[in-house]
């Protein structure tokens, strides 16, 4: 092999960057330490681009100053996320120690190559600050793709691969594209999807490498395996295994299936013992138990050392707020390792690169044939389909990057309006970009979202200050048009629907209103407050109210719900006030603009999100409140019966339990707005550090009591369900998951008939509609997973989309309405009876054992049932809950899909036109659990209606119905059509979006099949896939990985 020429290792020459001593990764804001004395030794480092430099070290030096070495060669300032790693004499990998001499850990250093690889992957790239950092995260994926150490399915390798060619050549060509999956591998079987790779690639038009980074790890980071190192093991059973460390804790795979996680909260310790591998667990209060030691043999000592090295390193790393400092040196003997993690924390890189102005130094990518203005620190987060950031002044943007991305516009039928962030619109050809004279740049050119005569407004300019915009004046107050004062946060299009503006009205309302997406993003954030505050109503007033008088009822649960839920309240109550009063500025209905600052609302969230952390002891109560509450109407028939009463009020809309976590889902939507925040912003926005620190803090937050949030959904929707069905046990035992519910045809000597099916993690029940008051459904029977195999059987039994289940002492044959529903129930049934097998055996027996319950046998006539319709109208029972819905539109739903949920609940104001009515009506809608419901205003106490929505679709309506307004979708299902108007492209979108996760998500992908015109199209190309369904399935799939909370 011959060897690489050595030559000393100036700053920033691989890279083409001038000569500086860049900012060493472990000692902020000082130049490399000063190597120790001794003969100079030269190490070659293989770097993420493939190339091999040479680097000059003392004999006597540490690992850490090689790798300053190295981070100062690369201009690198975030680089504690990486790591070099090498072959020993043992011939395993392992990491270089950063405290002790390097050439004490490589013994022959002419013949090893050392690795600088990625060895921390944090949870979100965005916490990622730095573009080159992002570039080098992208490599490593790359790396992994073609390594085969990122398994994923064909779709998400095919969509990353498209994004990396992309980045390295540029815009589809279908020639040279072809070509160039031709020479080069990045995936071990890239021939079988190569034209997925192709098709994917078609729709990156226009995409800048640093975009397509960005986009490349916001996939990977979904992908169970992103960045997992497996150190194979076993069990004690003697099962093989594999044990690999995240940002969470530490996880369990069994092949490349994640079966368990041990999050750091419940790690007590961590140690090996010869092979033997010790993860020692707290204690469980709700189960009283003692300290749980779990064991795990590994190959080796070494073995065992090394995952026990990274496990501490990744600790210290991703919990720990500073470097650990060393041990006091033992006077006469040591016990237990020395080691411990040299470096930076990831809050210490993330405080320090958000407190100093680190110069951006421009960097070559090796691989990209573009031309791209990496050094800039407006391209340092580029992202598709989003507004400009606004301009704080009138000064003419370099034209470096508009210059080069137009080249790519020619004999295109739409022109691209690109900014220097890398934020593009598209405008009608008919329409051409209007590049103004008065020193705007065209990225200040924005869709208009209240233009009721075209799909497109007048450009218009977002400034910070008291500059004009396009000609006028923003300071003045907008008005009705009866002169009066508009009511705070009124949106210009949902106001006076009937009211007829002429031109010159309706520009002056334009220029009246904020069109930057990140006052929409912000105006979400209050719609949904609105309704968070009003759910807590339901809590703190409401149901207080209905127990106040009431002697039965606990008084010690009243406090506990009363002390949990009141001091959340009247936080949330003064967060709502400060929104309100911002939006009100951004609007320009106040006299802030003249001070200007007030286009932001991350200083906001970051206080109050703050604040928000000082109630954890109140969140972390509110599971408690749900179990004992649940407790106590076990124990009370009585307090039963007044559950139940107040949650036939209509002010409790939903079932109780859901509200009482709602503190809990909160959380997910702060942290989902403040990604797409973080997302819109470029990192030199003023508002960027503030959303970016308050992304940090509510994400340690969620991931804190996210193991709590997956155990007490899974309560609360056992509870849920055993309120629908009757002729059972207790349903909400430990141990027990629910996996799916809904309606399938189930073959007996009667014919196929109407049954409701509910899945559990280790039984599966069958019910149908029975006669009692609430229309509760009547168990039939039951089958244990455990030993239960799955067949299809269509030619068997000529009926179609039909399987048998073969129990051990019972088998059944049902029939799904279509074949992607009977894929879904024969996926869910494997993994469930899989997981069963794997298990402790059998389950128990939920059939209740009285003399009527045994004498309903399995093939109960509907006939029976008659008369049970009827019964909803007599006694006013909610009859719009999951399961009532799923049986009438003969579908199903999954705990995934109540996840995804979870996280999509939106709310807002609509004008909703029916079929064939003329007018437009003005409604508050929100959207939870699968349903919209209807309000006059945001200040009802209740809903007027509701709209279940699973089995509907969703499209925008075609020419031929002749609706000739903006952002309006449509909703229906057989002969019912519903119209709904939103008031921007981002609202539209965010509708469209959390509405499809009801329609069309992971659980329901056939009703994606309706076409959406090309008008919008183009702005949201993969919306039906929006709704998340890869990081739900992933934490939901495994239900014996988990530890039950009641």
């Amino acid at each position: 092999m011959v060897e690489p020429v050595e030559r000393p290792s100036t700053a920033g020459q691989r890279l083409s960057a001038p000569e500086s001593f860049g900012v060493s990764t472990l000692e902020p804001g000082l130049r490399p330490p000063a190597q120790a004395p001794g003969r100079p030794v030269s190490i070659r480092v293989q770097m993420l681009d493939d190339t091999q430099e040479v680097f000059q070290i003392s004999q006597r030096s540490s690992g850490k100053c090689l790798l300053d070495l190295i981070c100062v060669h690369l201009n690198l300032t975030e680089g504690d996320y990486f790591g070099l790693e090498y072959q020993d004499h043992r011939k395993m990998m392992v990491w270089l120690d950063l405290l002790k001499p390097a050439l004490k850990q490589i013994r022959r250093p002419k013949n090893t190559i050392l690795r600088f690889v990625v060895k921390f992957f944090p949870p979100d790239h965005m916490q990622l600050m730095e573009e080159l950092t992002r570039y080098l995260f992208a490599l490593q994926v790359k790396r992994d793709l073609a390594c085969g150490h990122l398994v994923c399915n064909d779709t998400s390798a095919a969509l990353m691969v498209s994004h990396i060619i992309q980045s390295e050549i540029g815009d589809f060509d279908e020639t040279q594209s072809w070509q160039h999956l031709l020479h080069n591998k990045y995936l071990p079987d890239q021939d079988a999807i190569r034209d997925k790779i192709m098709e994917c690639h078609r729709k990156h038009t226009g995409q800048t490498p640093a975009e397509s980074d960005y986009q490349l790890l916001e996939i990977a980071r979904r992908l169970e395996m992103y960045g997992i190192r497996l150190h194979p093991a076993k069990d004690r059973e003697g099962t093989k295994l594999s044990l690999s460390v995240a940002h969470t804790g530490v996880l369990v795979f069994q092949g490349y299936l994640k079966i368990n996680a041990f999050n750091w909260s419940r790690i007590r310790k961590l140690s090996f013992k010869r092979k033997r591998f010790l993860i020692k667990l707290r204690a469980d209060p709700a189960q009283n138990a003692h300290h749980d030691t779990l064991e795990f043999a590994m190959a080796s000592r070494d073995c065992c050392k090394i995952f026990w090295k990274i496990c501490v390193e990744y600790h210290a790393f991703f919990r720990l707020f500073e470097e650990p400092k060393p041990k006091p040196k033992a006077i006469l003997f040591t016990r237990g390792s020395s080691f411990r993690f040299s470096g930076r924390t990831q809050k210490q890189i993330i405080d320090y690169v958000k407190d100093s102005e680190v110069k951006k130094v421009p960097f070559e990518r090796k691989h990209s044939k573009i031309l791209s203005n990496s050094g800039g620190p407006s391209q340092s987060s580029s992202f598709r389909s989003q507004a400009p950031r606004e301009s704080a002044v009138f000064v003419q943007l370099p034209d470096q990057t508009d210059s080069t991305r137009t080249s790519h516009l020619n004999g295109s039928q739409q022109i691209a309006v690109t900014n220097n962030n890398g934020f593009h619109d598209f405008l009608a050809p008919s329409k051409p970009a209007n590049h103004r004279g008065n020193g705007s740049s065209p990225d200040q050119h924005l869709l208009n979202p209240g233009s009721e005569d075209s799909p497109l407004g007048s450009p218009h300019v977002a400034v910070n200050g008291t500059a004009p915009v396009n000609g006028q004046d923003v300071g003045s107050a907008p008005q009705s048009p009866d002169g009066g004062q508009l009511s705070p946060l009124t949106s210009p299009l949902l106001m006076d629907a009937g009211y007829v503006r002429n031109e010159d009205e309706e520009e002056a309302r334009r220029k009246k209103f904020p069109t930057d997406k990140a006052y929409f993003i912000a105006k979400e954030l209050l719609t949904t407050e609105r309704t968070y505050l009003k759910d807590l109503q339901v809590v703190t007033k409401s149901f207080q109210k209905a127990v106040a008088s009431d002697e039965a009822f606990s008084t010690s649960v009243k406090n506990l719900i009363l002390s949990s839920y009141e001091p959340v309240y009247k936080f949330h109550e003064g967060f709502l006030k400060e929104v309100e009063q911002r939006l009100a500025q951004w609007e320009g209905r106040s006299n802030a603009h003249i001070k200007g600052d007030y286009q932001r609302i991350g200083d906001i969230l970051f206080k109050n999100i703050q604040g928000l952390r000082q109630l954890s002891v109140h969140l972390q109560k509110h599971p408690e409140c749900l179990v004992e509450l649940e407790k106590l109407c076990r124990s009370v028939r009585k307090v039963e019966a007044l559950c139940r009463e107040f949650e036939q009020q209509r002010v409790c809309y939903l079932p109780f339990n859901v509200f009482l976590l709602r503190p809990l889902h909160r959380l997910l939507h702060y942290k989902l707005i403040l990604e797409r925040l973080c997302k819109h912003y470029a990192p030199t926005h003023e508002d960027f550090r503030d959303c970016r620190a308050a992304l940090a803090e509510i994400s340690e937050m969620v991931l804190q009591l996210q193991g709590t949030m997956m155990k007490m959904e899974n309560f609360q929707k056992l509870l849920e369900l055993r309120k629908d069905l009757t002729g059972i046990e207790n349903l909400a035992i430990p141990g027990r998951e629910f996996i799916r519910l809904g309606c399938l045809s189930k073959l007996s000597g009667k014919g196929l008939q109407q049954r409701m099916f509910f899945l559990f993690s280790d039984c599966l029940l069958y019910t149908s509609r029975g006669m009692t008051a609430a229309n509760q459904f009547k168990v039939h029977g039951q089958l244990p997973l455990f030993g239960m195999t799955v067949r299809k059987s269509e030619e068997e039994w000529g009926v179609a989309h039909s399987f048998t289940l073969l129990g051990q002492r019972q088998s059944v044959v049902a029939a799904a309405s279509c074949a992607s529903e009977m894929e879904r129930w024969l996926e869910d049934l494997r993994m469930a009876s899989d997981l069963a097998e794997q298990g402790s055996g059998g389950a128990s027996d939920l059939l209740c054992t009285g003399p009527a319950d045994r004498e309903a046998g399995p093939d109960e006539s509907e006939e029976e049932l008659s008369g049970s319709r009827t019964s909803l109208e007599r006694q006013g029972h909610r009859g719009n809950t999951t399961v009532h819905v799923c049986w009438h539109r003969n579908t199903s739903v999954s705990m995934v899909d109540f996840s995804v949920a979870v996280e999509n609940q939106l709310s807002g104001n609509l004008l909703r036109k029916f079929k064939n009515s003329n007018g437009w009506q003005k409604l508050w809608v929100v959207f939870t659990n699968f349903s919209l419901f209807f309000y006059k205003s945001h200040q009802d106490d209740y809903p007027l209606a509701s709209l279940p929505l699973l089995g509907y679709s969703v499209t925008v309506p075609a020419e031929s119905e002749n609706i000739h307004k903006d952002y309006v979708f449509k909703l229906h299902f057989k002969s019912h059509v519903y119209y709904f108007r939103s008031e921007s492209e981002y609202t539209f979108e965010r509708w469209m979006e959390v509405i499809r996760s009801a329609t069309c998500s992971s659980s329901r992908p056939s009703t994606c099949s309706s076409s959406r015109p090309s008008t919008c199209s183009s702005s949201r190309p993969s919306t039906c896939s929006s709704s998340r369904p890869s990081t739900c399935s992933s934490s939901r799939s495994v239900p014996n990985a988990r530890k039950e909370l009641y």
